[in-house]
């Protein structure tokens, strides 16, 4: 029997219930870095026409708490952040 003969159908098409809406991010993880977190705000200011250098000079004014706290307030209807 072949791969493509066994794979049914159902479990090549997923539902729309089951879509991802948005960008999610582990900070446990290696997306949760500082500097990824950053880069993310760079790449979402130049999509949305936003400036960037007035975020970054927020957010980098304090410690890790304050970088996630203001990209959150910012992007936080966009990017559902994880622990």
């Amino acid at each position: 029997m072949s791969y493509i003969s066994s794979v049914r159908l159902r479990d090549m098409i997923k539902s729309k219930e089951n879509k991802k809406v948005g960008i999610e991010i582990d900070l446990t993880g290696p997306d949760g870095n500082a500097y990824a977190i950053l880069g993310l705000a760079k790449r979402l200011c130049r999509e949305f026409d936003i400036p960037f250098k007035p975020l970054m000079d927020e957010m980098t004014s304090g410690d890790y708490e304050n970088l996630i706290k203001v990209f959150d307030d910012k992007f936080g209807s966009f990017v559902t952040m994880y622990r």
